[in-house]
């Protein structure tokens, strides 16, 4: 089985639908924010502190650890489609699933405090989805969108996947 990576916002369900598309498929599934962190020693907010940059290069070289592997499910960090390097590896690996959820559900329901990107409060997640949204589209070999309750979504993800083959 290839990789399947999901890409989306940060809180858009990467995490939650990464766990549970393994479960349904029966593979392992890799955190990437917490594969990065274990692998470099560093807290994710730590390397912000320092500068977005040093965080990026660590996201690149995470992504490069997990596209060599195979048969796993990858939440990927929300920003990981800024960096085209990062894209290609995880075409090569496998599939890109964009898991799109509207900013107005992601401020009503995800805890901003623990997203370094999202401390700033709602309008800061309405801009990077206006700034990312082509980003993600573009990258994506299937988009899902997550609306509605859980397993209704995690049911849309495993339907698409079939519909890809």
């Amino acid at each position: 089985m290839k990789n399947i990576a999901l890409i989306g916002m940060p809180g858009s369900g990467k995490t939650t639908f990464g766990k549970g598309l393994a479960r349904v498929l029966c593979c392992p599934f890799v955190d990437a924010d917490d594969y990065l962190e274990k692998k470099e020693g560093q807290t994710i907010q730590s390397f912000f502190a320092e500068s977005e940059k040093a965080f990026r290069d660590a996201e690149e070289r995470t992504i490069r650890d997990l596209s060599r592997m195979e048969g796993i499910v990858i939440a990927t960090g929300g920003g990981v489609i800024k960096r085209k390097a990062n894209v290609d590896r995880l075409h090569e690996g496998g599939l890109i699933i964009f898991l799109d959820r509207l900013p107005e559900d992601i401020v009503t329901d995800v805890e901003v405090e623990k997203r370094p990107l999202l401390r700033e409060g709602p309008d800061r997640v309405f801009a990077l989805y206006k700034e990312r949204i082509a980003l993600y589209r573009e990258a994506a070999d299937i988009t899902v969108a997550n609306r509605g309750r859980e397993e209704e979504v995690l049911e849309n993800l495993v339907e698409a996947l079939k519909e890809q083959g």
